[in-house]
């Protein structure tokens, strides 16, 4: 009787998860630094019990916040941002590189899971000397799960980024669970959401540049709507950090050390409410144990995947193939 009640525990605490988000700054546009920092916080997770870790939108190797705030960054055929753009693309990542494998390799050697945003390049063959705003999901056996490209660049991220597609517009099966992710403000894209509710997200990965007001609430939406858990990373970059060949305000001026992207980092129940509240202007490891079968349980009064979607009514699909192959001819 007493074994019994053991095999009952473990049972009970099966799809008890523990995860967490890297909200730490990147090395702004230097590629080589930003893996040799993600390498000691891949490794301090590791050593906290974290399976699954999120870095945010462009980690690798940093969010061009400075398109929205420095003056001279729109200016056409501008010689002191094509020298900026010549810095932006070679801190970027090909998925195809040695210092990909590195990043796979730092998944491996951790037993993490690891879901991190990039600033993708492609080296060779049709789309080279184009930058996505990526992300990428690789398991704890250093294989890469996932590869997804931002549909739609946002406003001023038009000047750098190229549209994605909906390759990557699926969850996939992980020792953590099934897990999805997507960036920014495709969580305002209603097809894209459902795609990924439909592809049964146990865990839902929300990358932005900051998490404010607005991207709280979009993060809560989903995870009520998808009846997921929702791990929302914001980034950390200071204007010290700008490229110093772009014209700061004085506002920025004034106060080098103050944050642009100040995190508000979270994580989210599938009833949409907080298991761990926004954290901003602080640099940590957040980490929380995830229930996963809470996402099937809240699933009996509302599923959009099912009873509420009604496919009799609506007609859905969604073109999975990748717009510009890597692969020479």
């Amino acid at each position: 009787m007493e074994y019994s009640n053991v095999l009952i525990i473990v049972s009970i605490m099966a799809n008890i998860v523990k995860v967490g988000i890297g909200q730490f700054s990147s090395v702004h546009m230097n590629l080589s630094q930003s893996i040799q920092k993600l390498e000691s916080i891949v490794g301090e997770a590791s050593n906290q019990g974290v399976k699954l870790l999120v870095m945010g939108e462009t980690w690798l190797s940093g969010y061009p916040s400075w398109l929205d705030h420095c003056t001279n960054v729109s200016q056409w055929d501008s010689k002191e941002m094509k020298e900026v753009y010549l810095q932006f693309y070679n801190s970027s990542i090909d998925i195809k590189s040695k210092e990909f494998e590195k990043v796979c390799q730092l998944a491996l050697s951790n037993k993490v899971t690891l879901c991190i945003g990039i600033n993708e390049k492609v080296s060779q063959g049709p789309g080279n000397g184009t930058v996505y705003n990526s992300l990428v999901i690789i398991d704890q056996n250093g294989k890469l799960l996932n590869h997804h490209r931002k549909l739609m660049p946002t406003y001023t991220e038009k000047m750098l980024y190229g549209l994605g597609d909906g390759q990557g517009l699926k969850a996939v099966n992980t020792e953590v669970g099934r897990l999805g992710a997507s960036i920014c403000w495709e969580h305002w894209m209603p097809l894209t959401r459902q795609a990924l509710h439909d592809s049964g997200e146990h865990i839902h990965i929300a990358l932005w540049p900051k998490v404010h007001e607005m991207h709280q609430i979009a993060s809560r939406h989903y995870a009520f709507e998808g009846r997921c858990f929702v791990l929302a990373a914001g980034q950390m970059l200071k204007a010290c950090d700008f490229p110093e060949l772009l014209e700061q305000p004085d506002y920025l001026k004034s106060n080098p050390e103050q944050w642009t992207l100040n995190g508000g980092s979270c994580i989210i129940s599938p009833t949409g409410r907080y298991l761990v509240e926004p954290i901003f202007n602080k640099e940590e490891l957040i980490t929380c144990e995830l229930d996963l079968d809470e996402t099937i349980k809240e699933r009996m009064t509302l599923d959009t995947s099912g009873h509420y979607q009604r496919r009799d009514v609506f007609e859905f699909k969604v073109d999975h193939s990748r717009v510009t192959d890597q692969e020479l001819p």
